[in-house]
């Protein structure tokens, strides 16, 4: 996933705030009607079509923001108030976000999960937009071992006893390809790479994966999610570059 366009991302919703602001009737002299009170400046088909752009853009700057059903009672011209408070929270997050960091932060570098890797993100994206951490993590788990037994053409083997057989160092077998990481060199590193990436699978799995699937309901906290996520997402990103070996 690209990084947010922040100058196009602010367009979109100046444009939302501007069509659905109540502006007072334009009573033109010399009319024979006074109209009192306020309109929405835009239509109501205009209001919706931007809506549809500015959601997108609230999941991606303010995750898990609080969704209400404020704009489907047609029948009511100010249906957009509770969209528009959180349209004004996320320009304010875009235009500050470097003063933020910098006033409330201490500088370090931001994790953007956007940037995990794609079997990571895009299986756990829609989960983690509306708050649900702890099965966006779990569904992560799920695809990136789905991936490793598609790139392995294996069904008889999964999780940790996958990972396993994929980064041993024997050579190999039929039925039993391997993952290699570097060429081997016949090296102490050679060995200790591969040694590792199994030993970090296994723990991904045995310490993080099997403790989501007996317990979805209990929440996790979301710096606790994304830095499971992106454990899971070098793992991903060993499997993906990894060269495949064949017997």
């Amino acid at each position: 996933m690209s990084k947010l366009d922040s100058a196009w991302a602010i367009q979109q919703l100046d444009e939302f705030l501007h069509v659905t602001a109540q502006v007072a009737y334009d009573n033109s002299p010399g009319s024979d009607v006074v109209v009192f009170g306020t309109h929405m400046r835009g239509g109501q088909t205009q209001a919706a079509e931007l809506a549809h752009v500015v959601e997108q853009i609230l999941d991606r700057v303010l995750p898990g923001w609080p969704r209400s059903n404020t704009g489907r009672d047609k029948s009511n011209d100010k249906r957009w108030a509770h969209l528009r408070e959180q349209v004004a929270r996320a320009k304010a997050a875009i235009e500050r976000e470097d003063e933020l960091r910098e006033k409330l932060g201490d500088g370090a570098p931001q994790m953007d999960a956007g940037s995990f890797h794609p079997w990571v993100w895009e299986a756990a994206s829609s989960l983690w937009h509306t708050g649900h951490f702890r099965q966006a993590v779990h569904m992560a788990a799920i695809a990136v071992n789905a991936n490793t037994q598609k790139k392995l053409d294996r069904r008889d083997a999964s999780e940790t006893n996958l990972f396993k057989q994929a980064f041993s160092l024997d050579s190999p077998s039929a039925g039993k390809p391997r993952l290699r990481l570097a060429v081997d060199d016949g090296s102490d590193t050679y060995k200790s790479i591969h040694r590792g990436a199994m030993a970090f699978a296994e723990g991904l799995y045995a310490a993080i994966r099997n403790p989501l699937n007996h317990d979805l309901q209990q929440e996790l906290e979301e710096q606790v999610a994304l830095e499971q996520l992106a454990a899971f997402s070098v793992l991903a990103r060993w499997v993906d570059d990894a060269q495949l070996k064949k017997e």
